[in-house]
Order: C-alpha cells, then sequence, then structure tokens
C-alpha cells in the first residue's frame, strides 16, 4: 500500500521523532511504500497569503506552489497524520496544510453549488497519532479538536468506509518510560494492522 505519511513537529531530538521512527518501520516491515511529507525539514510554507485566498476558488490558479504537495496526496491508498497537541489543537504548521492543500478542485468537487462531492475517495485508511501534554479529561472537556479533526473531518474526504485510527497519548509531560513505551507498541500495532 502506497502511505503519506504526514508529520509535524520541529524536533528532531523529540519523542515524536521515535514515534515516526518506529512507526515508518513497522510500515515498511510490512511492505508499504511510505513517503514520509515532514512539514518543517520540507520549508512547508502554511500561510495562507491574501494571493492565495482570492485564488482559493479558481481552479486554474489554487495549486499554484502546492502541486507536488497535492500529487503525493493523490497518489497515497492511506493518511498517517502524526502531530504534537498545542493549545488543544494542531500545531500552526499542520493547520496550515490542511487550510492549504484542503481545497476546491483538489481534496472537494464545488461544480454543483451547495453539494461539495469529497474527492480523495482513494484513500482507504486514516491514522492519527498524537501527543498531549494535559489529560484525556481535559481535553474531552474542550471537545478534543484534533481528535475530531481526524475522526470526523477527514472521513468526509476519504473513500466511504475507510478505516479511521486515532493513537494518543494524553499528559506527556508526566509520562512515565513504561508509559511511553507502551504507546511505541500501540503506534507499532495500529500500524502494522494496516491491508
Amino acid at each position: 500500500m502506497r502511505i503519506l505519511y504526514l508529520y509535524c513537529h520541529p524536533l528532531e531530538e523529540s519523542f515524536h521523532a521515535a514515534i515516526r521512527d518506529a512507526g515508518i518501520a513497522a510500515l515498511r516491515a510490512n511492505g508499504h511504500e511510505v513517503d514520509l511529507c515532514d512539514l518543517y525539514a520540507e520549508g512547508f510554507q502554511p500561510v495562507l497569503t491574501a494571493e492565495m485566498r482570492r485564488d482559493y476558488h479558481d481552479l486554474s490558479l489554487n495549486r499554484k506552489g502546492i502541486e507536488g504537495y497535492i500529487d503525493r496526496l493523490y497518489h497515497a491508498e492511506a493518511l498517517v497524520v502524526q502531530f504534537p497537541t498545542w493549545c488543544f489543537g494542531f500545531p500552526a504548521m499542520l493547520k496550515g496544510f490542511f487550510d492549504r492543500i484542503f481545497g476546491p478542485g483538489i481534496t472537494f468537487d464545488l461544480s454543483v453549488p451547495g453539494k461539495p462531492r469529497p474527492m480523495l475517495q482513494h484513500i482507504r485508511h486514516v491514522v492519527g497519532i498524537s501527543t498531549y501534554g494535559r489529560d484525556r479529561l481535559r481535553a474531552f472537556l474542550v471537545g478534543n479538536p484534533p481528535r475530531k479533526m481526524i475522526t470526523r473531518y477527514l472521513r468526509w474526504f476519504v473513500a466511504p468506509g475507510a478505516r479511521i485510527r486515532y493513537c494518543a497519548l494524553y499528559h506527556m509531560n508526566v509520562a512515565t518510560e513504561a508509559q511511553r513505551k507502551a504507546f511505541l507498541a500501540r503506534v507499532t500495532t495500529e500500524l502494522s494492522s494496516l491491508r
């Protein structure tokens, strides 16, 4: 399977780097083709400028400068999105990716006014992997927006019946070594189950 691994963390020495490495190793060990899209390492520009916003609905202009990312998304059969939860949301870099890449004529069709149609029906699996500095209860009380982005928002774009999973390590700032290892094992198991 062709997997786009969308990774968003600025520090190479972080626990997220260990999660990423374990996840990619598990995918490759099971024969999957993995395209690592490391937003920070690739210097992705997340800001939707005034010009880009003006061109947002113009299908002849709204792909300018992001063609490579669109091609990678179209090539994928599965999407893994890995990120830290900051301020109970996506990091700005990752939010900017969705602002810029998930547009009309790219990920959804607006040719029939008022009836958008999803365009990522070739994606059969979505896996979200995140860490939180706060506990699960606090995330629940604020609605856990990152989880909803993965399990509800992205679900609309992909194939009907696509398998959607979300792995989260809550209260990571006080997690023990055993809890971190258990989370790495959980991510490895989850990604190893993709078929």
